[in-house]
Formats: C-alpha cells, sequence, structure tokens
C-alpha cells in the first residue's frame, strides 16, 4: 500500500472525513482542512472551532491519472476504468481538498467546474472498506442552460 493508514488511525479520524468537518483559527480566522494541531496558514493558532462545511466548490485544478500512475491501493480502480480523474477543489469556505471526480467524462472537466461532494467507496484495506468523500458535477439550476 502507497497510503497506508492503520485501522486505529483510520477510525480516529473517521468523523471528521464523513461528515466534512474544517476548524477555524481563532487565531487568523482561517478553515483549516483536515484538521490540524497548528493553523496551516498563520502557524501559530492552535485553538479552534469546528466548522462544517458545505461539500460545495469548484475544480481549482485537475488531473486524469493513467492505470500505472495510480498508487497501489487505487489499483483496482485503474484495472477496471483504465483512467480517471482527480482534482484540487476549492471549497466554498476556502479549503481545498485533493479527490476524485465522479459521475463526469474527462472531457468535460474545467477549471472552475461547480462540484459538490458525495460520499462514496475509496477502497479496501486490511478487511475494511475505507469511504470518503469524492466530488461530483453540480447539478444545473432550474431553468440555467447549459
Amino acid at each position: 500500500m502507497g497510503a497506508h493508514i492503520s485501522i486505529p488511525m483510520y477510525r480516529r479520524t473517521v468523523s471528521r472525513r464523513y461528515r466534512l468537518v474544517g476548524q477555524r483559527c481563532l487565531n487568523c480566522g482561517r478553515i483549516n482542512f483536515p484538521p490540524k494541531a497548528v493553523c496551516r496558514y498563520c502557524l501559530t493558532g492552535t485553538e479552534f472551532e469546528d466548522v462544517p462545511l458545505s461539500g460545495r466548490g469548484t475544480v481549482y485544478s485537475y488531473t486524469i491519472i493513467a492505470g500505472g500512475g495510480a498508487p497501489p491501493e487505487f489499483a483496482d480502480l485503474a484495472r477496471c476504468r483504465g483512467s480517471y480523474p482527480v482534482a484540487l477543489v476549492e471549497l466554498e469556505e476556502g479549503p481545498r481538498i485533493i479527490a476524485q471526480l465522479v459521475e463526469i467524462p474527462p472531457q468535460d472537466i474545467y477549471i472552475g467546474l461547480p462540484v459538490e461532494v458525495v460520499f462514496r467507496r475509496i477502497y479496501e484495506e486490511e478487511g475494511v472498506v475505507r469511504y470518503g468523500c469524492k466530488f461530483r458535477p453540480q447539478p444545473a439550476a432550474e431553468g440555467e442552460n447549459l
């Protein structure tokens, strides 16, 4: 496994990852996700308040992972699909998250694409199915032309 996360560590972080909860630094006001012991922005803040994140954002950057470039834990996905898109998504609240894009052909992805979080299976390790966040295009608003 390339990004091994032990079962105890995985279970300790499940609630924040599954509910998409960030931390607002009480020193600088910026939101950290995933949660950190020290603010990644001001590097001095150590006191935080929990902030539920909307799960809505835009594609800041993206790439297509080819089968041979996939990390070991995603080898099955690469074998089934060949290649798959991964994006750096900038959430409405500010943090950026790297995640797989789903429900969209690669040729339709663009910088600025509005996306929303979905909860999906990521991979299985040590007999435990790991779930987490992926992103899909936001549905068009009623009456909006695509």
